[in-house]
């Protein structure tokens, strides 16, 4: 019976794990992995249940196919990116479902130079998967090596390139009881702020529980000049004020790129995707700054910095690449970086992220009963007349985007203006014209967040 390949989404391979994602497929990838790319990869993974169960089978099938594994243990993914080119790895492999709940899991390859993988390479990989190898034997058998300090090793790292003056300020971290628990604590203590730590007591079971970027609203600051809350993987973070308000990732993009143009270090402008608030591109526009726009995902933000030679880019969820540090988003150097903006300008937070103003932001996801069928809905004369008349009544103070899914049933409206009363009626406005244009309009069930 002729193999299927296994298929990589927008970000690796991600599902429930032992049904979706079984000991089998991370099998399967490793074997691919050791032919794809040889040997070393590095093994790192988040704190969840699972991990050791996939991180193990991946490992197997690297071992089985001839290459050396270096298992990194529990470390930040952009961790184990960047010790990809110092260890002299060929690849780098992650086990993780990033801000997803405890029982989802996931896996994707970093290439040796601690990127995102190509298309073509992703190709290659999901090919190899689908084909039997004959496996070497005796010492053509890949070693397995645990290293023991990598979370040391990254941070130290880190701290080379970005150490802010930052002694004595009141810092809190949620590290999401997932993979920063033990990083993030040693960064920051190197620094000797007074520190507060939240989320550093993971049992497997609780990242991202009610904690974490995605829970950033929960957190009390109270006395504390800044906090941070990172995401399950730490490849994310958003930051709270002196005065308890979030600060997403358009406005630590917006600080950051601002910060970097009065120094005279901006190159190739500001990378960000569509979903980026109006008011960061009206920021923007008024200082100058030029920027690109490119859909949802953080490897379309990777291209285009890389094309464009950008020294920042990212998205609002908290994913921030900063060039001149690494080669992917990054927790740990975001809020690094965002705290030495602080200590050199001698401003709170509140202060430098009134930078931008918030345009009030509704998002309907309208569910469409043939999964196939969104971009046609999307494009269907009823739905594009609507949008239309949306963009004719929200003129220069709001915007509208009609995204379709690409892995859910789903049509996303999202609209933006100044008046959130007029934002919300035109987003639910556009909505009900999706949902009539969609099959069995009146049963469609619609999910709306604000």
């Amino acid at each position: 019976m002729e193999r299927r390949p296994i298929t990589f989404g927008t970000d690796g391979i991600r599902g429930v794990a032992n049904r979706a994602l079984t000991p089998e497929v991370a099998l399967r990838l490793g074997l691919a992995g050791a032919r794809a790319f040889g040997g070393p990869i590095l093994i790192g993974r988040d704190t969840r249940l699972s991990g050791g169960m996939l991180s193990g089978a991946l490992a197997a099938g690297i071992s089985s196919g001839g290459a050396k594994v270096i298992d990194l243990g529990i470390l930040p993914t952009p961790g184990v990116a960047a010790l990809a080119p110092k260890l002299g790895a060929s690849a780098a492999a992650v086990v993780s479902a990033s801000h997803n709940p405890y029982p989802d899991n996931g896996i994707k390859f970093f290439s040796g130079e601690g990127r995102k993988l190509s298309e073509a390479k992703e190709r290659e990989v999901e090919l190899l998967t689908a084909e039997d190898f004959e496996r070497p034997t005796g010492n053509g058998i890949g070693a397995v090596e645990v290293m023991s300090d990598a979370a040391r090793m990254y941070v130290e790292g880190l701290l080379d390139r970005l150490r802010p003056s930052a002694e004595g300020m009141r810092v809190m971290l949620d590290c999401a009881n997932g993979a920063a628990y033990e990083a993030a604590p040693i960064a920051f203590g190197e620094l000797s702020v007074d520190l507060t730590l939240s989320g550093v007591e993971p049992t497997g079971t609780n990242i991202n529980e009610v904690c974490g970027s995605t829970h950033v609203e929960k957190l009390d600051t109270t006395g504390h000049d800044v906090a941070f809350a990172f995401d399950g993987d730490a490849d994310r973070v958003l930051a709270v004020d002196e005065r308890g308000n979030v600060v997403d990732g358009d406005r630590i993009l917006a600080i950051l790129a601002r910060d970097l143009m009065q120094r005279g270090a901006l190159a190739g402008g500001v990378v960000v995707t569509v979903m980026s608030n109006l008011g960061f591109f009206k920021a923007m526009d008024a200082m100058e700054i030029p920027y690109e726009v490119t859909p949802v995902g953080d490897k379309y933000v990777a291209e285009a910095m890389g094309r464009l030679g950008a020294s920042v880019g990212g998205e609002q969820s908290g994913h921030v690449i900063l060039s001149e540090h690494v080669t992917t988003g990054d927790g740990l150097v975001t809020a690094l970086a965002l705290l030495d903006v602080m200590v050199r300008n001698g401003k709170p937070l509140s202060e430098l992220a009134s930078i931008m103003d918030v345009y009030p932001q509704t998002l309907i996801n309208v569910r469409v009963e043939e999964p196939g069928a969104t971009k046609a809905v999307a494009r269907s004369e009823p739905v594009e007349r609507a949008v239309s008349e949306a963009e004719g009544r929200l003129g220069e103070e709001g915007r509208i985007l009609l995204r379709p899914s690409g892995t859910e049933p789903v049509v996303r409206v999202m609209v933006e203006h100044a008046d959130e009363g007029v934002c919300r009626e035109v987003c639910e406005e556009v909505a009900e014209a999706v949902s009539r244009a969609g099959t069995n309009a009146d049963r469609a069930d619609r999910e709306v967040e604000v």
